[in-house]
């Protein structure tokens, strides 16, 4: 993954109002199809637009947006390492997932 994050949105429900209406759109083109014919195609742009992209777009940026601030690699003489943000371990330590914490105490090589 490169540095910036490219697919994320701003908060949770905002990605996932995001993927109602372009996933809504996608559908919605197909589904009109028979019933208002080729004009129900003019859907399909504002889907994509919603998605960025594709829907794989709107998955790896759905990802992204939970894992915001929470996880950060960090790379010394060629080994990587992920780490807990220091922030989320003195907040968030009792709902951090079983995946993280391991992570955390491992220091795990990427």
């Amino acid at each position: 993954m490169s540095d910036g994050i490219v697919f994320a949105s701003s908060s949770l429900p905002r990605h996932l109002a995001r993927g109602a209406i372009g996933f809504g759109s996608l559908v919605g083109a197909f589904v009109l199809l028979s019933a208002i014919g080729p004009a129900s195609l003019l859907l399909l742009p504002i889907g994509l637009v919603a998605l960025r992209g594709c829907p794989m777009c709107w998955a790896l940026g759905l990802v992204q947006t939970l894992s915001r601030g929470r996880l950060e690699r960090e790379c010394v003489d060629g080994v990587c390492e992920l780490r807990v943000t220091d922030r989320n371990t003195a907040e968030n330590a009792a709902s951090t997932s079983p995946v993280t914490a391991a992570a955390e105490r491992e220091h795990l090589p990427i």
